[in-house]
Parts: structure tokens; sequence; C-alpha cells
């Protein structure tokens, strides 16, 4: 696949496609940060963004924009995370695709939470989750219950977040997914802090309710669409 990729990028290139260069230096850019190559995946999705930057092309930032955020994450870097979601949110509002700001206003919070900014995480939190409810985005039902899990242990509640552990865990199995890299180390690290308050057997009889809890249980919100 990444010698494809190579070679779908030099043609491209000599073509003037933009379109399909960004996705070639996309795909190589996902496949470096899969390996771990935080150097390359940057050097490849910053390749990207300029192609699209320097063709105008609004809707060809988004995917070099979604690497870039996520070699930050995964650097540890979260002023920088931060800084780069705030730039795909621009891009999503310029674009009219309000679903994509919720999605990159719940990244925001989490990298805000890293920050130590526990009352603007707080507040954003509340704008995505009470966005979900109102539109129906069922989908987002995972990565609520993480930002209800991050906030809870910053919080130091380790029994509410216990209690979120096991309906997100649920969650993610209803919609077939699983969480990415990032979200899985977040969601381990809550876990062991939970460990060291409520112990191995309260930990999991916490997780056990929470698993129980519809979305209305656990949100105190109910569906508006």
């Amino acid at each position: 696949m990444l010698r494809l990729a190579t070679t779908e990028a030099e043609r491209a290139r000599t073509c003037d496609d933009v379109a399909g260069e960004v996705e070639a230096l996309y795909t190589m850019a996902r496949a470096a940060l899969r390996a771990g190559d935080l150097h390359r995946a940057e050097e490849m999705a910053r390749s990207a963004l300029e192609v699209a930057l320097l063709a105008g092309d609004r809707r060809r930032e988004e995917r070099p924009r979604h690497v870039l955020a996520a070699v930050a994450r995964r650097a540890g870097d979260h002023f920088e995370a931060r800084k780069r979601h705030l730039a795909s949110i621009d891009l999503y509002e310029a674009l009219r695709l309000p679903a994509m700001v919720m999605a990159e206003q719940h990244k925001l919070a989490l990298a805000e939470l890293r920050l130590g900014n526990r009352d603007r995480a707080r507040v954003l939190l509340a704008h995505v989750r009470d966005q979900v409810f109102r539109e129906g985005h069922r989908s987002m039902l995972p990565y609520l219950g993480l930002g209800a899990c991050a906030l809870a242990s910053a919080d130091g509640d380790h029994r509410q977040a216990a209690w979120m552990l096991g309906f997100t865990s649920r969650a993610y199995d209803a919609v077939g997914l699983v969480p990415d890299a990032d979200d899985a180390r977040d969601l381990a690290a809550i876990r062991d802090r939970a460990v060291a308050t409520l112990g191995e057997a309260g930990l999991a009889a916490h997780c056990a309710i929470g698993a129980s809890w519809t979305a209305v249980d656990a949100f105190g919100l109910t569906w508006e669409s």
C-alpha cells in the first residue's frame, strides 16, 4: 500500500491532480502514524496540507489536519493539539459541517483536560453532550462516555469514573467500535486511578452498574430526535 501511495503521489504531482496527491500523501502519513513514526507522519501530513492550501481547496485540508492533530496528541504536545483542533473547527465551520465541528470540539475538550483546564473542558463536553442528544447522534455515545470518564477522574470522583467506564465499554461494543490508541491509553489510565481507590473488586462492581445504564441513565437527558 505504501509503495502504491508513493507512486500515486508522483503521478498526481506530474498531472497537477490535487485531490490525488493529497490523498496519496495522507495515506503515507496515516501509515507512518500507525507505525509510530511521528516525524514521518508529520512530514507527510504537512506536505499534503501544503498542496491543499496552495490549491485553495479547503475540502482537501480535512484529512491532513486530522493526522497533524493525531501526531500532536501521540507526542503528548497538548498545547499544539489544542491549536490544531481549533484550526480543524474553523475549517469545518467554513465548510458548514456541524457534525464534524462537534467531533472536533470533543477532541478539543480532551486536550483542554490534559492541559489541566477542567472548567473549559467541562463547558465543551456539556455543549457536545447537549448537541448529541438534541440531534440524535447516537454513534457519539462512546465518546461522550470517554469524556465523562476523563472528567470524573480529573475531579477525583473515581466511583463516577468507574460507572462511566462500564457504560463506555458497552457503548463502544454497541456501535461496533474500539477506542483508538490515544483513547485506549486514556481509559487505561482512568481505570488504574480508579483501582487505586476502589480496588479491583470495587472497580468491577461499579463498572457492572455503569454497563447496565441506558444513555438517559448515564447523562440525565432524553433524545430529542
